[in-house]
C-alpha cells in the first residue's frame, strides 16, 4: 500500500501532463521556471568548471571530501539541468555522506550523440586530475542520466580508465528504440510513447537507435562495476530498467534491480512530501556506503 501522502502527490503530477505540443525550447522554459522544493538552509552549491563541463559541488554537513556522487540529471536529453535537480541531489548528498557532482552535459538538438557521453567522460577524468579515487566515486543519474550512468561507464572502460566503485541508475532510460514502452499502455499523467521516441530521435539524430552507447541495453557491460537499478512498478519505462538488468547478468555484473510497487518515474524528485521518495533514496545511501566504505 502506498503512503496516504502518495494520492495528493499523484493529483499535482496528473495537474501538469507532458503536451507534446510545445517545443523543446519551450518544454526547456517549462522546466527551469517549475517551482521546485526549497533547498535545506545547510545545503552550500558552488559552481565548477569541470574539465570543460560546467557542474556544481552540492554539499550537505558531514559529507566527505574524498567521497563523491558524479550526477547526470534526466530530461530526454534535450532538456532539464543541474538547476531542476539540485533539490534531490542535495538529498543523495546526505544520504550518501559524499558530495555530489552534478553536470550540465550538453543538449540536443544543439549538440546530439555521444556529446552528452563525451562531457560525462570528461566530467569523470577530471575527478581523476583533481585527486579522487574512482573507489571513492560512484556514478548516478536519472531517467535520461541514468542511461548515461551506464553509457559513461562503458566508454570509461572501453577507454581503459580506472571505474568508480558503483553505478546508480532511477528510472533509467536506456533504449532509445524504446522497445519496451512500446509494449505499455499509456497511463494517466505519464509520459507520451510518440513524444518520448521523439526526444530519442532528436538526441541520436543519424546514428541507430539501438547503438550501444546511446542505448546501453545493447552494450556489452562486462567489467562494470556494481549497479543498483531503483524503478517504479507503475511507471512506462520499467522495461528498460528489466531489461537493463538483464543485459548485465548477462555479462557478469553484480546487479541489484529493485522495484517500488506503485512507484512512478523518478518518484525521487517528490521525497520532500513523499515518504516512498525519501525511503529510495535513504536506499541509494545504504548501497554507497556499502560499495564505497
Amino acid at each position: 500500500m502506498p503512503s496516504k501522502e502518495f494520492e495528493k502527490v499523484m493529483e499535482l503530477r496528473n495537474a501538469r501532463p507532458m503536451q507534446p505540443d510545445l517545443s523543446i525550447q519551450e518544454r526547456r522554459a517549462q522546466m527551469e521556471a517549475m517551482p521546485g522544493f526549497p533547498l535545506a538552509d545547510d545545503v552550500r552549491c558552488e559552481e565548477v568548471d569541470a574539465g570543460g563541463v560546467p557542474g556544481e559541488w552540492i554539499t550537505t554537513p558531514g559529507a566527505e571530501d574524498d567521497r563523491v556522487v558524479y550526477y547526470f540529471h534526466g530530461g530526454g536529453y534535450v532538456m532539464c539541468s543541474v538547476n531542476t535537480h539540485r533539490e534531490m541531489v542535495s538529498r543523495i548528498s546526505r544520504a550518501t555522506g559524499a558530495r555530489a557532482l552534478a553536470i550540465n552535459y550538453r543538449l540536443a538538438p544543439e549538440n546530439r550523440f555521444p556529446a552528452a557521453v563525451v562531457d560525462a567522460v570528461a566530467g569523470y577524468n577530471w575527478l581523476l586530475s583533481v585527486g579522487i579515487k574512482p573507489e571513492r566515486i560512484v556514478i548516478a543519474g536519472d531517467s535520461a542520466g541514468g542511461g548515461l550512468t551506464v553509457a559513461a561507464m562503458v566508454a570509461l572502460r572501453d577507454a581503459e580508465v580506472p571505474l568508480p566503485a558503483a553505478g546508480i541508475c532511477l528510472s533509467p532510460w536506456a533504449d532509445m528504440a524504446c522497445t519496451g514502452m512500446a509494449k505499455m499502455a499509456p497511463r494517466e499523467g505519464g509520459m507520451d510513447y510518440q513524444g518520448i521516441l521523439s526526444m530519442a530521435k532528436t538526441y541520436v539524430g543519424e546514428a541507430d537507435l539501438k547503438t550501444p552507447l546511446a542505448s546501453p541495453v545493447y552494450a556489452d557491460l562486462t567489467g562494470l562495476p556494481p549497479l543498483l537499478i531503483q524503478v517504479g512498478g507503475a511507471e512506462e519505462l520499467i522495461n528498460d530498467s528489466i531489461l537493463l538488468e538483464t543485459q548485465a547478468k548477462k555479462c557478469g555484473v553484480d546487479v541489484t534491480l529493485e522495484t517500488w510497487e506503485d512507484m512512478f518515474h523518478v518518484w525521487h524528485t517528490f521525497a520532500p512530501m513523499l515518504p516512498e521518495g525519501q525511503q529510495a533514496i535513504d536506499r541509494i545511501g545504504e548501497f554507497v556506503r556499502e560499495k564505497m566504505g
